[in-house]
């Protein structure tokens, strides 16, 4: 046993050019293969060979959102296949996978669970080193990804401050280095993009609710409803959205009983302008309290990770007042902040490889757990 964990440590320490990262921590279904390009004076160099990414979304709509069950048996499905695929795309085989890295937490117990087994059987039969992947420090980690691709060779300075904000989580986290992770604020309630998800069907909108808000925003007037900017002013760096979410919902309700009719998909004026309006809201409290976090922190560089990082008001706005701020700013293309495996393969590199038979699932994990 000692011999093979001594193995493991020296193949990932010194060999490791090629990781396979495997994803199922919610409704995608995700593998990637990413090559370790470069580690000069501190600069880490990946490149995506492959990032194959199956979506569940037409599959849930129908529900208005994730049925664990149903998404634990596409993963089932189609698992085997992603990762064959990834491997063909990269133009690899399982003798040229150095290791393994698989996300073991936060996320749905049961979609965890078959990513995780999945990766703990190939571990065993390829003989491979493999690391459990925190999945809300993947969505960091995508920022190294996002550095490779523009070949900036260009080593992300620290202190870092990082802004997680996605479907579960809404969470601000200090890095005095790659591999230190410091929670200083958290959403006390809703996560921004549950929120998103929430007011899309207040608004009969659909599922998903991020990008759906994101499209009716462009044309709407973001002044139009005056809708409150929740803690804003706290001196912590907490978040909270669910008071944000009843003003939208007293709103809608308001203006159905004036109308004296059902609200009606076609009033698409008034559907914009809630959702500018409310997407206004959001941004403008996750701006303030980041940017506030830069300042007291003093950090050298801004990062901004997971599935909500796509809305494009978001990225516009936050690079906008680091800019004004002197604070370098990097939000990976949009492809890499939702769900996908490569920042996982990327988070397998920084992490410790663990024997297979110790690999487990925690649907709660948190981003300062090791």
């Amino acid at each position: 046993m000692a011999r093979i964990k001594n193995y493991e440590l020296r193949i990932m320490e010194k060999y490791k050019k090629i990781i396979l990262g495997i994803e199922s921590s919610c409704d995608e279904t995700s593998a990637a293969v990413v090559r370790v390009k470069c580690q000069m004076s501190n600069v880490k160099c990946f490149e995506i060979l492959s990032n194959i990414v199956l979506s569940q979304i037409d599959i849930h709509k129908k529900y208005g959102g994730v049925v664990p069950e149903v998404a634990a048996r596409s993963h089932i499905k189609n698992i085997l296949p992603v990762i064959q695929g990834a491997l063909d795309e990269a133009c690899v085989s399982q003798k040229d996978i150095d290791a393994i890295a698989v996300t073991n937490g936060p996320g749905l117990i049961t979609s965890l669970m078959v990513g995780a087994e999945t990766a703990k059987t190939l571990a065993y039969l390829w003989q491979k080193p493999i690391v459990a992947v925190n999945h809300l420090k993947a969505h960091i980690y995508a920022a190294w990804l996002q550095e490779a691709k523009s070949y900036k060779l260009k080593a992300i300075s620290f202190p870092v401050l990082a802004l997680v904000v996605s479907g579960g989580h809404t969470e601000l986290v200090f890095m005095k280095n790659e591999k230190s992770f410091k929670k200083i604020g958290q959403t006390l309630d809703d996560a921004a993009g549950e929120v998103f998800d929430k007011v899309a069907k207040i608004l009969d909108l659909g599922y998903p609710g991020g990008p759906i808000i994101s499209k009716y925003a462009e044309s709407g007037n973001p002044q139009a409803f005056a809708f409150p900017r929740p803690i804003m002013d706290s001196k912590d760096f907490n978040f909270s959205f669910s008071g944000l979410k009843t003003s939208v919902l007293y709103k809608v309700q308001e203006i159905k009983r004036q109308e004296q009719k059902k609200f009606q998909v076609s009033s698409f004026k008034f559907q914009e302008n809630i959702a500018a309006s409310f997407q206004q809201s959001v941004v403008d409290v996750l701006v303030y309290k980041t940017i506030k976090a830069t300042q007291q922190y003093k950090v050298k560089t801004l990062i901004m990770g997971g599935g909500v990082a796509a809305n494009k008001l978001l990225r516009q706005t936050m690079k906008s007042e680091a800019e004004k701020n002197g604070v370098p700013c990097i939000i990976p293309e949009i492809r890499l902040c939702t769900d996908n495996a490569a920042p996982i393969a990327v988070a397998g590199y920084f992490g410790k490889p663990i024997p297979w038979q110790k690999i487990d699932v925690d649907p709660g994990l948190d981003i300062s757990e090791n």
